[in-house]
């Protein structure tokens, strides 16, 4: 029998990857702030509760995809905002696992993972890359860090919401792997936002030019699926741009410890906060684009 897995933050990510859960079979129980994201997954079989200490009570396994460093402590110890007794930690058994799915600072996973180690619960960092539409096929990239036993317990539901899953070392390494690929999202989004704002200012014919631009070298994720949208002034959203921000916070902050400067993902951060200032940041990261002077409308956050 599947073992009972709670799930809490229904968020962009977090909403597809519990429905993939409750598809593939797992006995669900779902919490998230605002209540009314807990009403689809309730209509299709999950079990609902009030608080994230209520969720975790009787999980095998908590999983949590929650915005913030903050938020995820909140939640899960109720420190900050929280109340303690609501926290997912008061409804956690001994021996249970939870599955940390969110982008945080290496080091905040580590204290997790010690503080729910003092009550016999083991920790991974999950952190995941994909987007929205990853996360709705079910076929998001899971970097995950902490001990080789606890990801094989794991798997299954690692399987469930992920197309490939990467260890790459104790606790914290899963985030330091998404400080990686945030620092390439960064430059692949802005390189095809700058590429697509060259062709247009040079009267090219930018849709016959994307296409064969995807052939060579200069091909990426970011041309394939963003480059046509940049140019028709759409972001369709897969990743909010200030959730990105904070993500190559961790990654710059990441750097500057072990001594490396990032100049690439230090211009793109700054280019995040002007867009961010102008109020862009619930789009997409391709909202980048909004940057560069724009043919279409003359316009830019830049």
């Amino acid at each position: 029998m599947t073992k009972p897995v709670a799930f809490i933050g229904l968020g962009a990510l977090g909403m597809p990857m519990a429905s993939n859960l409750l598809a593939g079979g797992f006995p669900l129980t779902v919490h998230n702030r605002s209540r009314q994201r807990e009403l689809p997954l309730a209509a299709a079989g999950a079990r609902r509760t009030a608080t994230a200490a209520q969720a975790a009570d009787g999980a095998d396994l908590l999983a949590l995809c929650l915005s913030d460093d903050a938020a995820v402590v909140e939640v899960l110890l109720g420190e900050g905002r929280g109340v303690p007794a609501a926290a997912a930690v008061a409804g956690l058994a001994p021996g249970s696992l939870v599955i940390d799915f969110s982008t945080i600072a290496p080091d905040t996973s580590r204290r997790l993972a010690a503080a729910l180690a003092e009550r016999d619960v083991a920790y991974l960092d999950a952190p995941v890359t994909g987007g929205t539409e990853g996360a709705r096929a079910a076929t998001l990239s899971v970097l995950v860090g902490g001990a080789a036993t606890d990801l094989e317990r794991a798997r299954p539901v690692l399987e469930a919401v992920g197309g490939s899953i990467g260890h790459f070392g104790p606790v914290g390494a899963g985030q330091e792997a998404k400080a990686v690929n945030q620092v390439l999202v960064a430059g692949s989004y802005a390189a095809v936002a700058e590429a697509m704002a060259l062709g247009q200012h040079l009267g090219l014919p930018m849709e016959a030019l994307r296409r064969s631009l995807m052939g060579g070298a200069a091909g990426s994720w970011a041309l394939e699926h963003r480059a046509g949208a940049m140019l028709r002034g759409e972001f369709p959203l897969g990743f909010r741009l200030r959730l990105h921000r904070k993500d190559l916070a961790i990654a710059l902050q990441a750097a500057a410890t072990s001594g490396l400067g990032l100049p690439v993902a230090a211009q793109v951060a700054a280019m995040e906060d002007a867009l961010i200032a102008a109020g862009y940041g619930d789009e997409d990261v391709s909202a980048l684009a909004r940057w560069f002077p724009s043919v279409c409308d003359g316009s830019s956050a830049g």
